[in-house]
């Protein structure tokens, strides 16, 4: 039997994987990725983690600023299926009719919820419990096609961004491998979503600017869990007259039998490999390990030694 054609849509690290397995399993006819970009320290212009990969693997590439701009190139390829993994960018109507089967998208949530650009980091900022992956088809609108198949995982109290998307990377290459094998033997599955869609936007810089005094424990700690990935989670830290903004690397919900009346975002408590416990708007929540500007990240509970932070301080007030 011949291996379907594809072209593969994708341009970080998390899409090689999708590259790798479309490689085995189909006739990729070609790569269609983000256009080189300064990346690292020296800002060099860089190829995407993708492009990279399909070099590697002697594949033909194309890196267009829009895809508009090759439309006619990618439409003289003759394919079969488009297969789109975190690709970054809007597929218009006439580009969607090219493939004779239509192009899939694996999404790293159970649509309807999650629809948009950071549904995995909106997970843990939403206080979602479970999340999965959905392998649909691209229409017009966002993230809103009919679905081929979904998996489900738990989101675990000590999980984020990081450790969720390790477990939905391979989740979503087992679906697009079921999927791959079902659509080589003429079964194709377009399920309408179902349910009230909710909506996970892309991170920006002030979403990461956490203040203790205007969130509940419980919001403050999703946050920082979800802005694992992306903009880092900083809070207000003010000690001698003077404020900065202090990144927190790691945080912890405190127990409810630990929490006590007091200001918000004053300190109750500092112990030895714990941290700092820090008063909420709601609740309590420890704050574990600490990234001070122009030093390493270390234990909170060292940070708040060398300052000098004692019980009762208000110094995430502001």
């Amino acid at each position: 039997m011949p291996k379907l054609k594809t072209i593969f849509f994708g341009t970080p690290d998390l899409s090689v994987p999708y590259l790798e397995l479309l490689h085995q399993t189909t006739d990729v006819q070609l790569v269609v990725t983000q256009a080189d970009k300064p990346r690292g320290r020296g800002m060099e212009i860089t190829p995407c983690p993708v492009k990279k990969r399909a070099l590697e693997l002697g594949l033909p590439v194309l890196s267009p600023e829009k895809l508009k701009d090759d439309f006619d190139k990618i439409a003289a390829v003759p394919f079969d299926l488009g297969v789109a993994v975190a690709y970054g960018k809007i597929f218009r109507p006439n580009f969607l009719e090219l493939p004779k089967l239509g192009i899939l998208n694996v999404h790293f949530s159970l649509l309807p919820r999650l629809r948009g650009a950071a549904p995995v980091q909106q997970a843990l900022i939403q206080g979602y419990t479970r999340t999965g992956i959905s392998v649909f088809w691209i229409r017009p609108g966002m993230d809103d096609g009919p679905l081929f198949l979904q998996k489900e995982c738990d989101i675990l109290p000590q999980d984020d961004a990081h450790t969720l998307f390790a477990k939905l990377i391979p989740l979503g290459l087992e679906g697009l491998k079921e999927t791959l094998v079902q659509i080589a033997s003429g079964s194709i599955v377009q399920t309408p979503q179902e349910g009230e869609p909710t909506l996970a936007p892309m991170l920006q810089k002030e979403d990461a600017l956490l203040r203790p005094a205007l969130l509940s424990a419980k919001e403050l700690n999703d946050r920082a869990r979800g802005l694992a990935c992306g903009p880092k989670p900083k809070v207000p830290f003010t000690h001698n007259g003077k404020t900065e903004w202090l990144q927190l690397v790691r945080t912890e919900l405190a127990p409810a039998q630990e929490d006590r009346p007091a200001a918000s975002g004053s300190v109750l408590l500092i112990e030895r490999n714990r941290g700092i416990l820090v008063k909420c708007k709601e609740g309590s929540i420890w704050f574990k390990e600490v990234h001070p500007a122009g030093k390493k990240p270390m234990a909170a509970d060292a940070f708040a030694n060398g300052r000098g932070l004692k019980t009762g301080d208000g110094a995430f007030i502001e």
